[in-house]
């Protein structure tokens, strides 16, 4: 449960840093023993017990988050999950689509992650500071709601073919409790991920920049005398 406070509390690139690189290392290092050893069943029951604690836990921690950075850190304990799903098979196909998975999420953390950065210069740090990037910079918003769709599953995207060959792969290999699973945290980390782009494509309340509402709130509450802390 620490990792959603380190991923906030670290630089952007720090963070996209920590995002991919402990998962590729890993993956490749557990890849290994499967292609050029074995491990019995008690070791793949661990895995499989491992991928599904993962899902859940990342689809159902996610729901709960206002800030922007939270969510993409619950979303890549969920894919961890997803991405342990294809080393618990121990199968040239679990591998394969373990590739792909990799692959594919560390190309849509980078895209988020380069734009939650150039967002971080508009003071945007909350969910709900995304409503107004639609009109003060359209290209950005539906990047990132793209983006986003991504990681929720949504078809045709990419992020709905990893998971696709990675349930597969599950399937393939009698998994068949690990897979159905996967299906239902991934249809709950839909609703969780996906309320940034709701946000950022259907809040029309907000006309100004965020900026402008927290120096706002920040000039209220000096004329007021009273200490200012960010909320």
């Amino acid at each position: 449960m620490w990792a959603p406070d380190i991923y906030e509390g670290s630089p952007t690139p720090v963070t996209a840093f920590l995002f991919i690189a402990p998962k590729i290392s890993i993956s490749a290092n557990i890849s290994r023993v499967s292609i050029y050893g074995s491990y019995g069943a008690t070791l793949q029951q661990i895995f499989f017990f491992c991928s599904i604690a993962s899902m859940i836990l990342g689809a159902l921690a996610a729901m709960a988050q206002t800030k922007v950075k939270r969510p993409l850190a619950h979303s890549s304990i969920g894919h961890v999950g997803y991405i342990r799903t294809g080393l618990s098979c121990g199968t040239i196909e679990g591998i394969q689509s373990l590739l792909i998975g990799i692959f594919i999420y560390a190309s849509m953390t980078i895209d988020a992650f380069a734009i939650v950065l150039a967002l971080q210069q508009t003071c945007v740090k909350y969910i709900a500071d995304l409503g107004a990037l639609a009109k003060t910079n359209p290209i950005s918003a539906i990047t990132f709601s793209i983006t986003m769709f991504s990681y929720a599953g949504i078809p045709p995207l990419a992020g709905f073919c990893s998971k696709f060959y990675l349930f597969f792969a599950a399937l393939g290999c009698g998994a068949y409790f690990l897979a159905p699973v996967g299906v239902v945290t991934s249809v709950i980390g839909r609703w969780a991920v996906g309320r940034l782009p709701r946000v950022i494509l259907g809040d029309r309340r907000q006309g100004s920049s965020p900026c402008t509402g927290h120096v706002a709130y920040r000039i209220s509450c000096d004329t007021d005398g009273n200490a200012c802390y960010e909320t």
